[in-house]
């Protein structure tokens, strides 16, 4: 079996070890390859591992010898997936490996928005504390999370670990979701979308990208909200109408933004949340943590050996 892997830089930068995958047969390992480059290297390869290399329907029919793909991450839009089922290709992908992580971004972006941790050191750092008349000073509101709303789109695995951080701070609860859940914390409510957006001081996203949530955070939904709320999205980019979200930061619509993904990646320079006030944004990494890129690697491998033993998991079922 030829196992070649596509983008791996992403995934190890050089902090991890490859070995437990070359161990399993023939093994290349690019850290990035090209639209020009992927014919060339993938011809006769039995397996693939992708992260954000595309495998369409017309990249897949080129390669006769592959029999499995397995993608590096839980979401797996760059694979056609039925295009892989007509040609008997089995692709997996890794569920729930980076939970943690993203929750923790989530409360990293809503803590620099509510006590700015950043700017009040830069400002100690710049001499403006030695220059103060009094013993304290501060340049934004200060805000407690204790009985605020936290409203989140989504009560998945990640979206449940919102709600438990958020109630442990003494938050009040709400989200909405696609499904009845019948199994949501006593402490919580479900409401429906349009009024989760008017009761929210602080929404969070944690839903996917579908037909239906494509630009969820909408113009119109932006006017529903209070001018003292936040929008934090670690989800998709695409969720969010961008323009509208810039326009309502920095006309004072709402109070701020922290965004850890955007609709392309990376942002072209002129897009608008770039310069937008309140608004703070990380390169999509809140999925990066060395704990979750080692049981992102741990499961990829996982995933290829049960393959290779005729028992494969984590199937991608559409």
């Amino acid at each position: 079996m030829r196992l070649v892997v596509l983008d791996g830089y992403t995934m190890n930068p050089g902090d991890l070890s490859w070995q437990p995958l070359m161990d399993l047969g023939e093994c290349l390992i690019y850290e990035r390859t090209t639209d020009e480059q992927l014919h060339e290297r993938c011809r006769t390869a039995d397996i693939l591992v992708t992260n954000k290399v595309v495998l369409s329907e017309e990249r897949i029919t080129r390669l006769p010898s592959l029999k499995y793909i397995g993608v590096s991450a839980t979401g797996y839009n760059v694979v056609d997936v039925s295009a892989a089922r007509r040609a008997g290709i089995i692709v997996t992908h890794v569920p729930a490996y980076s939970t943690m992580s993203v929750a923790q971004m989530v409360f990293a972006h809503i803590l620099n928005l509510t006590m700015p941790v950043a700017r009040h050191a830069d400002s100690v750092r710049s001499g403006a504390w030695s220059r103060c008349q009094d013993f304290t000073f501060w340049e934004t509101p200060l805000v407690e999370l204790d009985g605020l709303m936290l409203g989140i789109i989504g009560l998945g695995r990640i979206g449940r670990v919102v709600a438990t951080v958020g109630h442990s701070l003494g938050m009040r609860v709400s989200f909405c979701d696609d499904q009845s859940v019948t199994d949501k914390p006593a402490w919580t409510q479900q409401v429906d979308v349009d009024m989760l957006f008017a009761i929210s001081d602080i929404l969070t996203l944690h839903c996917p990208l579908t037909e239906s949530s494509a630009r969820i955070v909408s113009r119109e939904r932006l006017a529903m909200m209070k001018k003292s709320a936040f929008i934090i999205n670690t989800g998709r980019g695409g969720l969010v109408d961008e323009v509208a979200l810039a326009d309502a930061l920095n006309a004072g619509q709402i109070a701020g933004a922290g965004l850890d993904v955007l609709s392309a990646e990376p942002p072209a320079p002129d897009n608008p949340l770039l310069t937008a006030v309140h608004c703070a944004i990380t390169p999509h990494h809140a999925w990066a943590t060395g704990a979750a890129r080692q049981r992102l690697m741990d499961v990829v491998v996982a995933n290829v050996k049960a393959y290779l033993q005729g028992s494969p998991i984590n199937l991608v079922e559409e």
